[in-house]
């Protein structure tokens, strides 16, 4: 588990993070990309089945809820993607590195 795990949200104002800062921060996490403008980042966590699938988006609700910072999740039969962005910042603040340090630490494939 990364320091990032441990930590907690906060409220969030302008501006988002600098690009450096976010790929400090992105190399703290596994399996996490960053897109090319640095306003947000995304993975594709892989499961058995759909049981599995939903499983796994129920407890990244839980997280998110906990947190009150909510990603944008797509799923399928066998796979989720989650992706973070800081709407009041415009695009990444530490919070959605948080959040996916929290969501790395359930232990998903």
């Amino acid at each position: 588990m990364t320091d990032l795990a441990t930590k907690h949200c906060s409220p969030q104002r302008g501006p988002a993070l600098s690009r450096p800062v976010a790929e400090n921060l992105l190399n703290q996490l596994t399996g996490w990309t960053m897109d090319a403008g640095a306003r947000e980042i995304r993975r594709e966590f892989a499961f058995r089945d759909y049981y599995a699938s939903i499983a796994f988006v129920n407890a990244v609700a839980w997280i998110a809820h906990r947190e009150d910072h909510h990603p944008d999740m797509a799923g399928g039969y066998n796979k989720v993607t989650v992706t973070f962005s800081t709407h009041s910042v415009g695009g990444l603040s530490e919070n959605d590195f948080v959040c996916a340090a929290r969501i790395d630490a359930l232990g998903a494939a």
